[in-house]
């Protein structure tokens, strides 16, 4: 992406450190409590020291039935409590059992978030035991439905709203949050939630439940996140119709009010923060995802996980793939089927990695890369109405309109989907794949499953199980005569919990792209000979933490590497340094 966002940052790199552009003042990046181990004993600290009915309505520090006889006296807890003492284990053991009563996704979601309103340690000793059956319901797909839903399930603020209305005291606002030690912020204006569009102040249920997973799969404590909605209007006829929606009832400011507002706040973080707070960007429109990386990649330490987590997946799946379909990634040739923030941000990885590894120029590697967007395929004679970032894009060719055409045209080995629009990869179109090649490479990563270009169903059974299948959404392990496929899901949970424990270890500054690409690495390089024996491209879901502690190593040593980190001495092992940083969700004993 440095490539090609140089020209709208005038030439600089996030490797130019410009004195001008820091600010003093932030916080220390400490792990307080959790750096103590089990069986140290810790003061349950609010204002002053929790007890009683406050202590059981402290999520922080809240243990239920849990709690010891000692810590029952201790903390004035008798009679608040029944008198049976319970282990976390069978805690964890009874709330399982409650969510799997529950038949609609939804209502597994609320009370999930329920659980973590009360007891935030078993809340995430649950998605961390239970990562595979939980990650649908916290994340994607169910939390599209939550969004969309938000008003109405709305119960307690989880993150901090600021709207047009704050604006010119933003910092203020900021300075409402409770917690004062923030490592990452995940911030979003609502314009594209997932495939869904423009929920407006409804899309906080993506800031929350991706900080969620930022603990549970890369052991960042609850504590140092921060989940923002940017209220800007919306645009969306029926939110500002319904009676309870929750944001400003406005259309979305657009221009100058939209940057000036983007501006302030981005400002007031490092101003309240500090240098060393990732700013994570989540569903903004692709126009201004990339105006906002390209404006603030050199001043603030910024991820954008749209454009460069799902880059990063892609590409550690493609690298992983080129195992099972054979040659390296500049023999291949690639189609993307939508052409926004998450085509082209793929497809620039793709091509940076392919010059790093084949030592060509990053102009010449792009070459056999083609994208389509809502018009066609993007050639050069298209080039004056073309958006800024399709532009590298835009090769000599005749105008193609229709995607089938456009693969008899190209002939691709890999097809990747990000368009957002759901039964795109038509019977044809597999079919088509399927005669050009002997492995068909077909990855479909539009969220939710609705969204989805085609199931794994369809591409083994219109492949006759020749295709190689991965999707952004998860799909069930499906048979086809007699074989078992176990589609891989190219989730870009697998990347940014490890990536942003990587930038927070070593007191990152900036995000370099040889960072993402070190990131990708890392996940191709945790796919085992047993893993592509079953056709899987990504490694099992359940060793997340192991895989999320290898990224953040990774991460960590080109941020090194590059003289980007700030804690020093640099760890001697980093894969170590990264799972002892790891939050753990088990009780602590109180004094």
């Amino acid at each position: 992406m440095e490539s090609s966002l140089k020209g709208a940052r005038n030439g600089a790199s996030v490797l130019d450190m410009d004195p001008k552009s820091t600010v003093g003042g932030g916080v220390e990046d400490v792990y307080g409590e959790d750096h103590a181990t089990e069986d140290q004993l810790i003061t349950p600290w609010t204002v002053s020291v929790a007890s009683g009915y406050s202590l059981l309505r402290d999520p922080h520090y809240n243990k239920g039935l849990a709690f010891t006889e000692k810590e029952r006296d201790a903390h004035y807890l008798h009679g608040l409590l029944p008198p049976a003492i319970a282990s976390q284990d069978l805690q964890a053991k009874k709330m399982m059992e409650t969510i799997r009563q529950y038949e609609l996704p939804l209502q597994k979601y609320m009370a999930m978030m329920d659980l973590e309103e009360r007891n935030e340690r078993l809340f995430y000793k649950l998605l961390i035991e239970n990562v595979e059956e939980l990650l649908p319901v916290v994340y994607t797909p169910t939390v599209g439905e939550a969004c969309q839903k938000y008003g109405s399930i709305f119960r307690r603020p989880q993150g901090l709203f600021i709207s047009l209305k704050d604006k010119g005291r933003i910092l203020e606002v900021l300075k409402n949050w409770p917690e004062r030690s923030i490592q990452v912020i995940v911030v979003t204006d609502g314009e594209r939630i997932l495939g869904l569009g423009d929920l407006g102040c409804q899309g906080m249920g993506i800031p929350v439940g991706k900080l969620a997973l930022y603990t549970a799969l890369g052991g960042v404590r609850p504590s140092a996140g921060l989940p923002i909605t940017l209220d800007v209007g919306t645009n969306n006829e029926e939110l500002l119709k319904d009676e309870f929606y929750i944001g400003l009832r406005q259309k979305r400011a657009t221009g100058q009010e939209y940057f000036d507002f983007l501006d302030e706040f981005m400002h007031a973080v490092k101003q309240n923060y500090g240098e060393k707070v990732l700013v994570q960007f989540e569903d903004f429109a692709n126009k201004n995802a990339f105006d906002l990386l390209a404006k603030y990649g050199t001043t603030h330490l910024i991820f954008n996980d749209d454009i460069q987590g799902t880059a990063a997946v892609v590409l550690a799946g493609l690298v992983a793939a080129t195992k099972l379909i054979g040659g390296t990634l500049a023999d291949h040739k690639f189609v993307f089927f939508g052409a926004g923030e998450a085509g082209t941000g793929i497809a620039e990885l793709i091509a940076m990695e392919i010059s790093s590894k084949a030592k060509v120029p990053v102009e010449e590697s792009r070459k056999n890369i083609w994208l389509v967007d809502s018009k066609g395929l993007v050639v050069r004679s298209r080039m004056e109405s073309l958006q800024d970032f399709k532009k590298n894009w835009a090769h000599e060719h005749e105008p193609v309109k229709d995607l089938l055409d456009v693969i008899k045209a190209i002939k691709p080995t890999v097809l990747i989907g990000s368009s957002g629009i759901g039964k795109t990869f038509t019977k044809e179109v597999i079919e088509e794949m399927t005669a050009i090649n002997k492995k068909p490479l077909i990855l479909a990563l539009s969220n939710p499953t609705s969204k989805s270009e085609c199931t794994a169903e369809e591409c083994y059974t219109w492949s006759k199980g020749r295709a190689i299948f991965a999707s952004g959404s998860p799909f069930k392990p499906f048979k086809y005569n007699d074989k078992l496929f176990v589609p891989g899901q190219a989730n870009n949970c697998y990347i940014f919990p490890g990536f942003g424990l990587g930038v927070v270890i070593s007191g990152a500054i900036r995000v370099h792209d040889e960072m993402v690409l070190a990131a990708s690495r890392a996940l191709a390089g945790q796919v085992t000979d047993d893993n592509y024996d079953k056709g899987l491209v990504y490694p099992p879901f359940p060793s997340i933490r192991k895989i999320s502690a290898h990224i953040a190593a990774a991460v960590a040593a080109k941020a090194y590497d590059l003289g980007l980190a700030t804690r020093l001495p640099r760890p001697a092992d980093l894969v170590k340094y990264a799972e002892s940083c790891m939050y753990s969700p088990s009780y602590r004993s109180y004094r």
